[in-house]
């Protein structure tokens, strides 16, 4: 019989369970689009259900990594601000962002992105609630437990699976390719996802802090936001 205290308590278990309840609300959306093929009353789910589940899963998640937190001994905040990796972290950031949108080619597609458009929806609270959800998700929440399961869990346990005894930072070819790749087919653009993989690898690698890897991540999530919401572009969302 599976022991469930055992597993909470587990090092990959908080590293881990914040990334795979996100993925679960993604996949439950899938579902829903692939019933209303043959249940007409899912339609309409199928319509809204990113809407409405985004918020859900952020609301989840952030509040999964709140009661974990205290297990993250591999976040370092005191060194990551420090001015130099803030300097780093940001420019990095920024560079990351503009390749991304550059980067939208249809041979490094997987498929015909889901535009996340809240203007179709007539209501000014609606839209900003769900802006304001989208931006904070983005840019805050998913740069942690990505980076927490990609940089701090998967490289590391690529090395060695008690993983716990890898410093973070420590670098390997095969850990750097393989954490890379899989992130990058974690995106719709995947060409884009490996290139933004790469590069919070190197920041990882260069600063031997997470945070800053984070920070970074969460700089490119929320200039590539603020770049949607500008021009309209919304098939980056």
């Amino acid at each position: 019989m599976l022991n469930k205290s055992s597993i909470l308590q587990k090092a990959w278990f908080p590293r881990v369970f914040p990334f795979l309840l996100f993925i679960a609300f993604i996949a439950l959306e899938s579902l829903i689009d692939f019933l209303s093929q043959y249940y007409a009353p899912l339609v309409k789910v199928a319509e809204y259900d990113g809407y409405i589940f985004y918020p859900v899963k952020t609301v989840l998640v952030a509040v999964s990594l709140l009661l974990l937190w205290n297990r993250y001994s591999e976040i370092d905040i005191k060194k990551g601000l420090s001015g130099k990796n803030l300097l780093i972290g940001f420019f990095s950031g920024v560079a990351v962002f503009v390749l991304w949108i550059n980067m939208d080619m249809k041979f490094a597609t997987l498929k015909e992105p889901e535009a996340y458009n809240p203007f179709i929806f007539n209501n000014s609270f609606l839209f900003y609630l769900i802006i304001s959800f989208r931006l904070f998700g983005s840019s805050v929440v998913v740069p942690v437990f990505e980076e927490l399961f990609w940089r701090s869990f998967v490289l590391r346990y690529i090395i060695n699976p008690k993983f716990e005894n890898v410093p973070i930072g420590k670098f390997t070819w095969v850990s750097f390719v393989i954490a890379s790749v899989f992130f990058g087919f974690e995106h719709n653009l995947w060409l884009a996802g490996i290139m933004a993989g790469v590069s919070y690898s190197l920041i990882l690698y260069f600063t031997r802090n997470l945070f800053v890897a984070m920070f970074s991540h969460g700089i490119t999530n929320l200039f590539l936001g603020i770049y949607v919401i500008k021009t309209d572009n919304w098939q980056f969302w």
